[in-house]
């Protein structure tokens, strides 16, 4: 059975019948349908390291739909977009927020992007914000030698599934020396079930230029697994800064597996903003590759597991050129048998020198059935550099919520007070109108976990 008002769609299970009508849909040239079929060939080499959970294992990858759209051109005006879309999309405050802070919007449904847009004087700028098959149609130029440089389909099996069967996702261009003020963002939606959501986005950001983007995720709540398995490429030129926000808050049946990637040229600055709150299982690993002169890269990242979820975030970061300076925040909550971690990798090539690096990772537990593990590897030579890691478990302290609720506090206020002390420095680091949303989201968690 096909989603209600779905124009194209590949039906479910995946093959090289799949790969070639997404592509045929699309009406794409042979070398784009080789590039997605060489893919498919890799997906189905590869395998999943062992350390993956088994709820990632046992996913029938036949059991899905590849590809959903209503329609393969984003409108350009709300009153255009289909009533059911804009209720949607107005329930999660989007067009509000369009129109007092953000400088562009992409709303992708399903497979397309449903709604695009930007503010007119960027656009006189040359600066660029569409999606993936714009970026390779109409701006090749720009597009093609980047993409899937930075990820490979052969880097991992999620990644090569994505090669095979991408649609949507963002293309951004800012060209040198363009600040781009307010922030751009893109919202990714899965209304089907059984999808698998699979948006590709390459972000460029020019010599001096500057950018804001942001991402958000959600999905209805169903009964069986949906996949999503983006893939994020960026290059940050000299001198240019990025900086990339992510709040997931996929439902609880969505296993999200997402591979960031991208590289700082000289001087450049990268910095990810990531919050996960929602998913069944979440595997993510921002990458940034530290490969010009004093390029700098840092990564705030926080999540809650709540009982059945698995948050399985962390970093790896590169640096692979001389006095280049990388940060690494990581605060985790696990409630009831929740299990939120850090794996992460920090490497410094040998022949580097001046290099930096201060890694902390905190986790808290509520419940004496929640879980939590540290899994950082350094590898790093030279007596040149500095590393600096720290890591503590903690749980809340008893007597203070006691002295919390002899003060009138409810036992649940006084959770949530001691919750956001816990993560307040980090969230504070969010834009003001995510971060007031972000802490009502870790309130209704912590208080589902106290009853």
């Amino acid at each position: 059975m096909h989603p209600h008002g779905s124009t194209f769609h590949t039906g479910f299970g995946l093959s090289e019948e799949t790969v070639r009508s997404i592509s045929a849909m699309k009406k794409e040239a042979p070398e784009w349908l080789q590039f997605r079929l060489q893919a498919l060939k890799t997906f189905f080499q590869l395998s999943l390291p062992k350390w993956v959970p088994e709820d990632v294992r046992a996913l029938d990858f036949q059991q899905l739909q590849y590809y959903v759209a209503e329609g393969q051109t984003p409108k350009r005006t709300w009153a255009e977009v289909s009533p059911e879309m804009l209720s949607t999309f107005e329930a999660m405050g989007i067009p509000e927020k369009e129109r007092s802070f953000l400088a562009g919007v992409e709303a992708q449904w399903d497979s397309e992007a449903a709604y695009s847009k930007m503010q007119q004087h960027l656009q006189d700028q040359g600066v660029i914000f569409t999606d993936s098959h714009e970026g390779l149609h109409r701006y090749r130029k720009v597009f093609q030698p980047y993409f899937a440089k930075v990820v490979p389909p052969s880097d991992n099996r999620f990644a090569a599934l994505n090669s095979a069967v991408f649609s949507g996702g963002s293309f951004v261009y800012v060209p040198k020396g363009v600040k781009v003020a307010q922030p751009l963002q893109a919202f990714f939606r899965i209304q089907t079930e059984r999808f698998g959501q699979f948006e590709r986005s390459l972000i460029i950001v020019d010599e001096g230029a500057e950018l804001t983007f942001m991402e958000g995720c959600t999905a209805p709540i169903w009964n069986t697994q949906s996949l999503h398995a983006a893939v994020v490429e960026f290059v940050v030129k000299k001198d240019a800064k990025l900086q990339f926000i992510t709040v997931q808050n996929w439902s609880k049946n969505v296993i999200n597996a997402v591979t960031i990637r991208g590289w700082a040229e000289e001087n450049a600055e990268v910095r990810f903003i990531d919050g996960h709150i929602g998913s069944k299982v979440t595997l993510k690993y921002p990458g940034i590759l530290l490969k010009g002169r004093r390029a700098r890269g840092e990564v705030l990242s926080f999540a809650i597991a709540h009982q059945g979820q698995r948050q399985d975030t962390g970093t790896r970061i590169f640096h692979v050129a001389d006095e280049t300076t990388s940060n690494i925040l990581s605060k985790s909550i696990s409630i009831d048998n929740g299990w939120a971690g850090y794996r992460g990798k920090v490497s410094i090539k040998p022949d580097c020198h001046g290099c930096k690096n201060r890694t902390e990772c905190h986790s808290l537990l509520l419940g004496e059935h929640s879980q939590t593990g540290t899994l950082p590897t350094v590898d790093v030579s030279g007596n040149t550099q500095q590393i600096r890691h720290e890591a503590s478990v903690s749980s809340i302290d008893e007597e203070k919520l006691f002295y919390l609720q002899q003060r009138g506090l409810s036992r649940s206020a006084a959770m949530s007070l001691s919750v956001n002390g816990f993560v307040n420095d980090l969230v504070q680091s969010f834009p003001l109108e995510y971060s007031v949303e972000l802490k009502r989201l870790i309130e209704m968690e912590v208080s589902h976990a106290v009853g």
